[in-house]
């Protein structure tokens, strides 16, 4: 099914329903059954079909209204009993499907499949995800992504937050198959330095960055790596505005290979002074700027240097304290 919409611009495979605060609320409240119905008349054309639902927040509030004028029973907040039984029926009609219809004697020829991706944005007031269409969204779908502030401040984009959003999808295998094997165990790990680092920031603004060790010190450092020189994205550099599955992954590897060798050098008695000017570092921070066709071999020469720089740092080390 690719080949029928392969060329045509996006505007043109759109279809937009739009409502607004003053439209009747039931309106606001059918806008996406309307949505995931005609999504549902595409896909049993056997197209792959993405609706964006925004925001479940607005439906959810034309909901409460309706419940209230119809003098039902209030749940938490004002929110219907069963709002999330209602969330849960919505997000259940996505999915992968063998159309009804399939054979030559059928108006449609030919076998076909089709799909139904949903993605709905939640917008909690003041930013509290405590909020009930928040949680019920966080229980019935398989991911999250929480949209931060504060990043957003500090202009780090895409401002996603590493510690709120999770996924239920298990894709390890996958990326294992088609990138490299070890990339979901390096991912499972980068994820804990991040975890680690916002337990250390903790303990940072009560009593002082003077209380840390070397090796928690470091794990600062290497932190500060992956959110700024990783993660953070620039949608106005060409090398930096995407970035392959594959260059994330060499990436990553370097990161860590660096965070690895650094540990070793510390539990080797070599103190935290000693590389955390390393000139490696700058080529690691600057990682980003590599065009995506040389990243492989450049980054793989990368992490060559950095073992060679903590190898003769130790051994240098070793040597003149005995």
């Amino acid at each position: 099914m690719e080949d029928r919409v392969k060329g045509i611009p996006l505007i043109n495979r759109t279809v937009l329903i739009a409502n607004t605060s003053n439209m009747p609320v039931a309106a606001r409240e059918a806008s996406i059954y309307l949505g995931i119905t005609i999504a549902e008349y595409y896909r049993d054309m056997g197209y792959d079909v993405l609706m964006l639902a925004d925001s479940t927040s607005r439906w959810g509030e034309a909901l409460r209204e309706v419940s209230g004028r119809l003098e039902e029973i209030p749940g938490e907040e004002g929110y219907p009993a069963y709002l999330s039984s209602r969330l849960a029926e919505f997000y259940e009609r996505a999915g992968h499907v063998d159309c009804l219809g399939n054979g030559e004697d059928k108006p449609y020829a030919g076998h076909r499949e089709g799909s139904v991706s949903l993605v709905g944005a939640v917008s909690p007031p003041g930013g509290d995800f405590s909020d009930p269409i928040t949680q019920s969204s966080m229980r019935i779908t398989g991911v999250f992504w929480a949209l931060d502030y504060e990043l957003s401040r500090k202009r780090h984009f895409p401002a996603i937050n590493w510690i709120k959003s999770f996924s239920l999808v298990d894709l390890s295998r996958w990326f294992g198959d088609n990138v490299e094997e070890d990339f979901p165990k390096l991912v499972q790990e980068a994820k804990s330095l991040l975890g680690r680092e916002n337990e250390l920031l903790q303990v940072v603004q009560l009593i002082g960055q003077e209380a840390l060790s070397d090796l928690e010190r470091e794990i600062l450092i290497i932190s500060k790596l992956l959110r700024e020189d990783f993660l953070q994205q620039s949608s106005i550099q060409d090398t930096d505005s995407f970035c392959s599955l594959e260059k994330s992954y060499w990436m990553l590897k370097a990161i860590l290979e660096y965070h690895l060798k650094a540990q070793e050098a510390l539990k080797a008695g070599v103190e935290l002074a000693n590389f955390s000017d390393l000139p490696v570092l700058q080529r690691i921070a600057r990682m980003k700027e590599i065009d995506v066709n040389k990243s492989t071999p450049e980054i793989k020469r990368l992490i060559g240097k950095i073992d060679d720089a903590f190898n003769s740092l130790i051994s240098n080390w070793e040597t003149e304290n005995g």
